[in-house]
């Protein structure tokens, strides 16, 4: 590790989540997106069948696994990959955390992410003492830049990037040299339109990258699509050569998914009526709490997509997080995602329907001074 880390920015939420836990009725967690929905039965059933597992597993995937994830983009990502060009991860936080190491990145060379993003990009790049540098303009990437992390459906923000931008985005990675990576975990979860009727595309879409996938890769996530989070369940798939270079590094490094939790993601990818049942948890969930946020004075801002609402009361965000407590609600301040969003907080939709309906007439309540006894 080139030097120290950060503390870990979650301890900061200690006091608000004690005011919130003071509430009569309790308090009601929305700040982090971990899935509270059951897991699918088949996908149980498939990890229960796969116990005995006397073997180490391959680092590579099963055949089956790797042919199922393949098959897998084809479906719903509209993405022709080969086989041999997809790996499973042992979740995706580790290989976003990690990717710049298993790269061979070194000081002096710059990872791009977005300027409002998920901590892990920016701790991934710390790990090797690279320059961390968030930038949404593909005109501000540094001519050192050698990975580019895009996001989309974007967390905490919901921002979609349509075809348009991302091919910009591969054609300044390519100018530069640099790899480019689309963090695609919550593509299953479009809200506004367009999403909400057609595919929200990826990095590997031939509209974006025609059939050249040279210094692109996609990564995607199991735990939301299927709550599979306990699982630690996900894959990337793209340039065969880099997929190749990933493979032997995480051989030398013993980065594999265990054999059950293999045979778990081959049920999980191959049945669709689960991912459309989450999806409209999901939906029902955010149609509840958004107007409720309105009403309190909120705006919200993105959540095209994804598994948060991104809201501000043009006030600093801690100010909203200790609003919120006092309600008994806990939210992410936005400081978590950077220092371009002072004045929002996320709110994660991976409560239950209980919380986020309870959640909700909280905030009514709150616009009328009306509280329950």
């Amino acid at each position: 590790m080139r030097g120290s880390l950060p503390d870990y920015p979650w301890d900061a939420m200690a006091p608000y989540s004690a005011k919130a836990a003071e509430h009569p009725h309790g308090a009601i967690n929305l700040s982090i997106g971990s899935p509270v929905d059951p897991t699918p039965a088949p996908v149980r059933e498939a990890l229960a069948e796969a116990t005995d597992a006397h073997a180490y597993p391959t680092t590579a995937g099963t055949p089956q696994l790797r042919a199922a994830i393949a098959d897998w983009y084809r479906r719903r990502r509209n993405v022709s990959v080969s086989a041999d060009a997809v790996l499973p991860t042992v979740g995706s936080k580790e290989l976003v955390a990690l990717l710049p190491m298993l790269l061979g990145l070194e000081a002096g060379e710059a990872v791009v992410f977005p300027r409002v993003a998920y901590p892990s990009y920016a701790m991934g790049a710390a790990l090797v003492g690279a320059t961390a540098v968030a930038a949404d303009d593909p005109a501000e990437w540094p001519e050192n830049t050698r990975l580019v992390w895009l996001n989309s459906p974007g967390n905490p923000d919901g921002r979609v990037l349509d075809v348009a931008e991302l091919r910009a985005a591969v054609q300044r990675a390519r100018e530069l040299g640099a790899i480019l990576v689309g963090d695609e975990c919550y593509a299953e979860f479009g809200w506004n339109a367009p999403w909400h009727e057609e595919p929200i595309p990826s990095v590997l879409d031939p509209r974006v990258v025609g059939e050249d996938h040279s210094g692109v890769l996609a990564i995607y996530s199991l735990s939301k699509q299927s709550n599979l989070a306990g699982y630690r369940a996900a894959f990337l798939a793209g340039d065969r050569e880099l997929v190749a270079k990933l493979l032997t590094v995480r051989k030398h490094a013993g980065l594999m998914v265990p054999g059950p939790v293999q045979q778990a993601m081959i049920a999980a990818l191959q049945d669709e009526q689960h991912v459309t049942e989450q999806r409209d948890r999901y939906r029902r969930r955010r149609a509840q709490l958004q107007p409720a946020l309105e009403a309190a004075g909120f705006v919200i801002e993105g959540s095209e997509a994804g598994l948060y609402l991104w809201a501000t009361r043009g006030e600093d965000a801690w100010q909203s997080i200790d609003r919120l407590a006092e309600l008994g609600i806990v939210a992410g301040p936005g400081y978590f995602y950077g220092e371009h969003s002072p004045q929002h907080v996320r709110l994660a939709l991976t409560a239950s329907d209980a919380d986020i309906a309870e959640s909700a007439a909280r905030l009514l309540e709150s616009v009328v001074d009306t509280p329950r006894s």
